[in-house]
């Protein structure tokens, strides 16, 4: 039986992140309060109220959680968020204008969203969001068209990544996140490590799932903890 230390009884208790600390979650919710409220403020300054558009879009919230509570996920960059939110609304808009079932042309328009984004590498979950907004949205929103993609979907976007790299800077987390460390430092990890990329792969293709990790930030931190090993046991 799991002690309490372990979290066995005060099952809330644990991280649900590894490496989340109190402080970090704390900094996140006022990153994400200040983001949202000053994307709002950036984009209302565009015409977007007379043409009966919102001025941010609800997948935004979504967007917000990951870039400033988990920056360092290959689904929180720079490219995921721009990119995603924008081809997902492009397939949604094109799913709701060529398929007159709603309900089908829903499925369709994330469906497709999730193909189009993994190739081009922008997987971004609100995105699917994105993509159905653009199917079941308002009067207004299926008016507008492809340009909803851009006014607001793309302003909220930018904005919202924008202000993220700011605040990022001030948090001490790297925003685009930059996988790895100095060359010194990799360089006397790899050298106490036994296993480097190609291990990594090759143990991800035995693996039935996929990973919110990059395979960089998994081989640094996989080749971290046997060097730690290695140090309590005496090791190198």
């Amino acid at each position: 039986m799991m002690n309490e230390d372990e979290g066995g009884r005060w099952p809330f208790a644990r991280p649900m992140l590894a490496g989340a600390t109190l402080y970090d979650r704390l900094f996140a919710c006022f990153g994400a309060m200040a983001g949202i409220a000053l994307t709002m403020v950036i984009c209302a300054q565009f015409p977007l109220a007379t043409s009966d558009l919102p001025i941010i879009v609800a997948p935004i919230g979504a967007s917000a959680v990951l870039v400033f509570a988990v920056p360092a996920s290959p689904l929180a960059q720079p490219w995921s968020v721009v990119g995603g939110n924008i081809v997902s609304t492009l397939v949604g808009v094109t799913a709701a204008r060529m398929i007159a079932d709603p309900f089908l042309a829903g499925g369709v328009a994330v469906g497709g969203a999730i193909l189009a984004m993994s190739l081009l590498r922008c997987l971004h979950p609100p995105g699917g969001a994105a993509a159905l907004t653009a199917v079941i949205g308002s009067p207004a929103i299926h008016a507008a068209g492809y340009s909803f993609a851009f006014a607001p979907v793309a302003l909220n976007s930018i904005a919202l990544v924008s202000l993220a790299m700011f605040f990022h800077r001030l948090s001490g987390h790297s925003f685009p996140h930059q996988p790895g460390v100095a060359a010194a430092d990799l360089g006397s990890v790899r050298e106490a490590a036994g296993f480097h990329l190609e291990d990594i792969d090759l143990a991800l293709a035995d693996m039935a799932d996929s990973f919110d990790i990059s395979r960089e930030d998994l081989d640094l931190l996989l080749s971290r903890a046997e060097m730690h090993a290695l140090e309590r046991r005496g090791g190198r």
